[in-house]
């Protein structure tokens, strides 16, 4: 299987990926005036403790305040049954707590005092002698050996986990990641005690250095990175390892995204209807609780009979939704609706693939039988929010009852646009769109980066309308000496 990353800036938001055989896998977007913060420490105060619940809720400089289990406050010796653990922390006390989940919808963000610090092959845990092998290490011998090793390193202080990229790594260059975490955490500690509460005082990873920290970088054929200043710091990162000569600049003149086909894969993730190859489709729904899925035949008859078409159409399902909660980023519970199987053999062997398939994603997921109803449920850890709340907002025009396109992706694809017109050898290029869309590109300078570095000598003009739907905007370029233009047209920058 062919393995590529693109890692990519539009003003500071992140865009990244991962393709298998040209397919889009995985999708990433972080953006500085997000809410993801998972793996963020910060100097909290606890401003509430309810005992009934054995959770309190700490300060921590955020909107919301974030809720803390007793569960995740380490404590010296064995640890007690859930029934029997009692929160050790009172209102008023300043604690150093680290995001486990980012807030989601109406909830706070989940906070651990567990702390955690992870590397490309170690994760260090500060606050506990707790040591462990990733389980999708099953050679016994090599499980042994690694776990012998992590337990040599945790008698100097702490606990670690040995992660899966750890399987052919020496023993020497363990140790060198080990006394690196290390280090980590006692800056941490020092950041710590000088901050105030609210301060953040470790900031995890960005996301294209949390790709390459957690991918195993030898099925990786290609690294592509369309800003310089990322390639710049993947570079650096890189430098001392083989897989340094994986890494491609992208100077071309349209957006890379666009260039490699990805930007038509990544719209498709907001659509609750996900064709398969054989007719058939799936149709994801998405409530607060959890997400159900819906498989159906759709033109698929099959060659053969009723049951073994049923019993095909399944498998397709399997594979591809897999696939879809990976690269869509669904986490909690998921409900899928099989198609009805009479044969308990077809029943079973569609669990065993969607188990297969799912053992695949990075994500921790558990599947649960399948019921008399043709249901089968899962969960997939849930860390941040899923990829079509990211790429998408309330509807502004329905009350909430649907979603549109958010105005940071809606920029993007602008500028995609744009810089199509551009490189068709167009010197002006005239958009038309929302007034309000109009007035954030301006004062957020979305195409600010771009402008200094490609569009030097270039005329762009914004023309806003305000009976524009949010959505819609058009893009053509002009070479004319002299532009004709309403009087609301603003040259960009």
């Amino acid at each position: 299987m062919h393995k590529d990353m693109f890692f990519d800036y539009f003003g500071e938001d992140c865009f990244a990926a991962v393709t298998e055989d040209g397919k889009l896998a995985e999708f990433h977007l972080d953006s500085n005036s997000s809410t993801e913060i998972a793996g963020n420490i910060y100097k909290g105060r606890v401003v509430n403790v309810l005992d009934g619940m054995q959770a309190a809720f700490v300060a921590f400089g955020q909107e919301k305040n974030g809720y803390l289990y007793a569960g995740d406050i380490p404590v010296e010796g064995e640890l007690p049954p859930p029934t029997e653990r009692r929160l050790n922390v009172r209102a008023g006390d300043e604690v150093m707590v680290q995001v486990a989940k980012s807030p989601i919808g109406t909830k706070g963000a989940r906070l651990s005092m567990c702390l955690s610090f992870v590397g490309k092959n170690l994760i260090f845990l500060p606050t506990s002698d707790f040591c462990a092998v990733s389980r999708k290490i099953t050679d016994p011998a090599v499980h042994d050996s690694l776990l012998q090793f992590a337990q040599k390193l945790s008698a100097e202080g702490g606990g670690f986990v040995v992660r899966t990229n750890a399987v052919n790594v020496r023993f020497p260059e363990l140790r060198v990641e080990a006394k690196y975490l290390r280090g980590l955490y006692a800056a941490t500690r020092a950041a710590y005690e000088d901050a105030s509460v609210g301060d953040m005082v470790y900031r995890d990873a960005d996301v294209h250095v949390r790709l390459l920290r957690d991918f195993d970088l030898a099925s990786i054929d290609n690294i592509y990175i369309g800003d310089e200043v990322a390639y710049r710091h993947v570079e650096t990162v890189l430098r001392r390892t083989r897989w340094k000569g994986k890494l491609v600049p992208y100077r071309g003149a349209r957006e890379m995204f666009e260039y490699y086909g990805l930007e038509e894969q990544v719209y498709r993730i907001i659509s609750p209807r996900v064709p398969l190859a054989s007719g058939a489709y799936l149709v994801f729904d998405r409530t607060e609780a959890l997400t159900a899925i819906d498989v159906n035949t759709g033109r698929f008859t099959g060659e053969t009979g009723l049951e073994e078409t049923v019993f095909s159409t399944n498998l397709l399902a399997a594979r591809e939704i897999a696939r879809q909660v990976r690269l869509r980023n669904i986490g909690g519970i998921v409900v899928v609706d099989f198609i009805d199987m009479t044969s308990e053999e077809h029943r079973a062997a569609v669990v065993q693939e969607l188990e297969k398939c799912l053992r695949e994603d990075r994500a921790k997921c558990s599947v649960s039988p399948m019921t008399e109803l043709g249901l089968v449920q899962f969960t997939r850890k849930k860390v941040k929010k899923d990829n079509v709340a990211v790429l998408t907002k309330k509807c502004p025009y329905c009350r909430g009852a649907g979603r549109i396109l958010s105005d940071s992706y809606l920029a993007f694809r602008i500028q995609i646009a744009i810089k199509k017109c551009l490189a068709a050898g167009y010197e002006s290029v005239i958009v038309e769109l929302n007034a309000g869309l109009a007035a954030y590109i301006a004062g957020e300078r979305k195409f600010g980066r771009t402008v200094k570095r490609e569009w030097g000598g270039k005329r762009i003009y914004l023309v806003p309308h305000k009976t524009f739907h949010e959505e819609y905007f058009t893009v053509k370029g002009d070479n004319a000496p002299v532009l004709t233009l309403p009087e609301t047209a603003v040259l960009l920058y």
